[in-house]
């Protein structure tokens, strides 16, 4: 069963304000919702049914407060199996190719439920699992999030015990912090799959979007969207983000983004790997991480078969995503970084969503 220690609202004077109400029940397990509102008056929703990110809002330059992320207000409409807004991602986020690997000679089978390929952790992947949920005081709060994924749940070998904090800050920064321990060797690539739209209106695409990324490279990928094991510089190509230009600008010729960015940051480091801009609501967001890649995603799958809690149609382009992790299939691509966690190591990674106005 899920359970929520210190629970209690955060409501010191002065400090960042974190509370939680009832979300409903999946499974016969209690679900919360939690609230972050920092002194601006800005607030984030994170719910601990799948980790998902279920709101941002904030002010735009017109001084209109607005949601930045893809969200509902409601359990049900993640029941009914949105594709991953705002969730957390895992064991393996992306794809990995025919749902297998290999670890020390023995061969493990995943659910192919991308095609013939494996997608974010298979059928019941951590975006959708009750993670145990606990407040942890300070000046800002955070929300730890803990779940314990069984050897052979979704195939992957190992009991893989989870840990997954968010802190929200004054100055509007949104830090996911992840860390995990195995049993068993396994592979693991966790991230966070929010969809954004800074103009808070899914109905102005993010094709008007401006976005940089300090990534000389990229990696191509087949039609399955599985890598064909090359990296390829961006120069010369649509993929060439490293001087910011808008979304749109070559999206046809790139046949839609969906593709995984070779950073050049490896450290962490104040500069950002990644910054989004829109001149509507004069929104910036930055992006900073220890991940030697970053997937980025312009929406090319979205459809209109999903709604708003407003009722608008989410379409093609309605939102982006902009996600921090390692390369898809690398359990089997040895040329890229590892992601085999094996006993007695430790998982860490730290990412962080800066949202201001420029």
């Amino acid at each position: 069963m899920s359970t929520l220690e210190n629970p209690s609202s955060q409501n010191q004077p002065g400090n960042i304000n974190l509370n939680k109400e009832n979300f409903g029940e999946v499974d016969n397990q209690q679900t919360y919702l939690f609230t972050f509102t920092n002194r601006k008056g800005d607030r984030v929703k994170i719910t601990n049914y799948g980790g998902i990110v279920t709101e941002w809002i904030s002010l735009d330059k017109n001084g209109k407060k607005s949601n930045i992320v893809i969200g509902y207000k409601n359990l049900d409409s993640y029941l009914a199996e949105p594709p991953y807004f705002g969730a957390l991602i895992g064991r393996f986020a992306n794809r990995i190719a025919k749902g297998k690997f290999q670890i020390e000679g023995q061969i493990y089978s995943l659910p192919t439920n991308n095609g013939e390929n494996h997608l974010h952790g298979g059928n019941k992947g951590f975006d959708k699992v009750v993670w145990d949920a606990k407040i942890i005081e300070g000046d800002p709060p955070t929300l730890l999030l803990s779940y314990l994924s069984k050897d052979a749940e979704e195939g992957y070998p190992g009991n893989l015990q989870v840990k997954v904090s968010y802190t929200f800050t004054d100055d509007n920064e949104l830090e996911i912090e992840y860390n995990a321990e195995t049993d068993k060797a396994t592979p693991i690539n966790l991230t966070n799959h929010s969809y954004f739209n800074l103009t808070g209106d899914v109905s102005n695409l993010i094709l008007n979007h401006t976005l940089m990324i300090d990534a000389d490279n990229y990696i191509p990928v087949d039609s399955n969207l599985i890598p064909t094991g090359e990296i390829k510089s961006v120069i010369g190509t649509p993929f060439d983000f490293k001087t910011p230009d808008k979304i749109g600008t070559r999206i046809k010729e790139a046949g839609g983004y969906d593709h995984n960015y070779v950073l050049n940051q490896k450290d962490n480091s104040d500069k950002p790997i990644a910054i989004l801009t829109d001149d509507i609501s004069g929104r910036k967001l930055e992006v900073f991480t220890d991940q030697p890649g970053m997937q980025f995603y312009s929406g090319n799958m979205l459809n209109g078969a999903f709604k708003t809690d407003e009722g608008q149609a989410i379409k093609q382009y309605a939102a982006l995503c902009l996600e921090t992790q390692h390369f898809p299939n690398s359990p089997n691509e040895p040329r890229f970084p590892s992601v085999i966690l094996h006993p007695k190591d430790k998982y860490h990674t730290v990412t962080k969503y800066k949202l201001s106005l420029h």
